[in-house]
C-alpha cells in the first residue's frame, strides 16, 4: 500500500521546499485537538489549551474537523493556485490569502472531506453543485456529531460567510499563541528546507527523498515518488492546470503523521515532520502478542489507519474499504476483544475508534505507520 507521485520527465528545479505557516498552524491545531496522536507535545497542548480564552476554545471546537482527525487541504491552499509555483507564503497573512484565492467549489470539496474515503483521489463534483456529492458530506458530518453537521450546513449554505468566519479564527490563533510559536520553530523549519534541497542539488533526488523520510522513495524508474503509507493513492506532478512540481513542506508539529496532498487539481504536497520523540515501549509480552494476533489481518491493519484519527461507524467503514457492514463488524469484535477500540454512542450512531494511547505501547514504528 502506497501512495504514488508520477514525476517522469519532472525537472529537478520543480521541487520545491518550504515551510508553510498555514500549514504549520494545521499541524498545531491538530496536535491540540488530538492530544493523544502527539504524546511527545504534551506539555505543550496542556499548555496551550488552558490558556486559550472561552471563546477562541469554543470556535476552534465548532471547526475542529478541519484539523482534528484528518487533515483539511485548505491549510495548503497554495498547491492550488497555479501562480503560486508551489510556493507557500512566507507569513500567515500570505498563506490566508492564498486560501481566500480558492474558488468557493474547491474550498468546499476539501473542507468537507473528513473520512479519509477511496473517492479522495479519484476525485468528483463539489457538494455545492452536485445533490448526491452533497447528501454524502452531509451525511458524514452528522456521523460525527451535531456541531458538524451544522458546520457543514453552514458552509454548504453561505461559503463566503463560512469562509470569513474561519479566516477571523486563523487570525486569532496567531494573535492567541501561533505568532509565538512560528517565531520560535521557522528558522529550524526554514533550515531544514534548505539543507534538504541542498541535498538533492549535490546528491539527487533519491538521497534527498531518503532525507524527508525513510518511509518516501523513489521507485526502480525513478519516474514516481512512493510513499509508504496504509492508503492507495495516485497523482501526477506534471499537471498543467495547476503547475508542475511537488512541494516538501516541513514540521516541527507533525510527527508521526506523514501528510500527502494527492486530490485531482492540486499540486502533490508532501508535509513531513522533522523530528520524531521516543515513546515507551509495549507493556508485556503476553499483551503484546494478544494485539498482534488481532493486528495480523490486512484489512484490521487497513481499518486502523481510519480509526487512529477519528470513531467511525461500521457503516462508514463499509464504504471505505468497500466491503459488508457485517464483515466489518467481525473486524471490529477482533480490535475490541485485544483492548485495542474504544466505543461510544452518538445519537443514533455507534462509533469506534483505535485507542492511540495503547497502540502508542506497541511501539513508535506501529503508531507512525498508521498515523502517517
Amino acid at each position: 500500500m502506497s501512495i504514488w507521485i508520477d514525476i517522469a520527465g519532472l525537472p529537478p528545479e520543480r521541487l520545491v521546499f518550504s515551510p508553510s505557516p498555514l500549514a504549520e498552524l494545521g499541524s498545531a491545531l491538530h496536535a491540540l485537538a488530538e492530544p493523544g496522536h502527539h504524546p511527545g507535545l504534551h506539555g505543550w497542548t496542556t499548555a496551550t489549551a488552558s490558556a486559550l480564552k472561552a471563546d477562541l476554545a469554543d470556535r476552534l471546537h465548532e471547526a475542529d474537523f478541519l484539523w482534528g482527525p484528518t487533515f483539511s487541504d485548505v491549510t495548503m491552499a497554495f498547491a492550488a493556485v497555479a501562480d503560486a509555483a508551489g510556493q507557500p507564503g512566507t507569513t500567515l497573512s500570505e498563506d490566508l490569502d492564498l486560501l481566500d484565492r480558492l474558488d468557493d467549489e474547491l474550498y468546499v470539496d476539501a473542507a468537507l472531506e473528513i473520512t479519509c474515503s477511496s473517492a479522495y483521489s479519484r476525485g468528483g463534483p463539489s457538494p455545492l453543485v452536485n445533490a448526491e456529492s452533497r447528501r454524502a458530506a452531509l451525511e458524514r458530518a452528522a456521523a460525527r456529531g451535531p456541531r458538524q453537521s451544522e458546520f457543514a450546513r453552514r458552509l454548504l449554505a453561505d461559503p463566503p460567510a463560512v469562509r470569513a468566519w474561519v479566516r477571523r479564527l486563523f487570525e486569532d490563533c496567531d494573535q492567541a499563541f501561533f505568532a509565538d510559536v512560528w517565531q520560535r520553530v521557522r528558522f529550524q523549519l526554514a533550515s531544514d528546507a534548505r539543507h534538504k534541497a541542498e541535498v538533492l542539488r549535490r546528491k539527487g533526488l533519491a538521497e534527498a527523498m531518503a532525507e524527508v523520510s525513510p518511509a518516501v522513495s523513489l521507485d526502480e524508474k525513478r519516474s514516481r515518488i512512493v510513499v509508504d503509507k496504509l492508503s492507495h493513492g495516485h497523482t501526477t506532478a506534471t499537471d498543467p492546470t495547476v503547475g508542475a512540481g511537488v512541494t516538501f513542506v516541513p514540521s516541527s508539529f507533525g510527527w508521526p503523521h506523514l501528510m500527502v496532498l494527492h486530490a485531482p487539481g492540486w499540486r502533490p504536497v508532501i508535509h513531513y515532520p522533522i523530528a520524531a520523540p521516543e515513546l515507551a515501549g509495549p507493556a508485556s509480552v503476553a499483551l503484546l502478542e494478544s494485539r498482534l494476533d488481532a493486528l495480523a489481518h490486512p484489512m484490521r491493519l487497513r481499518m486502523c489507519r481510519n480509526l487512529a484519527r477519528t470513531a467511525y461507524t461500521t457503516g462508514e467503514l463499509a464504504a471505505v474499504h468497500e466491503i459488508s457492514a457485517p464483515e466489518v463488524s467481525r473486524h471490529l469484535a477482533v480490535l475490541k476483544k485485544a483492548g485495542l477500540l474504544q466505543t461510544r454512542r452518538r445519537g443514533r450512531y455507534v462509533q469506534h475508534q483505535l485507542d492511540v494511547q495503547v497502540v502508542a505501547r506497541l511501539g513508535s514504528d506501529f503508531l507512525e505507520g498508521v498515523l502517517r
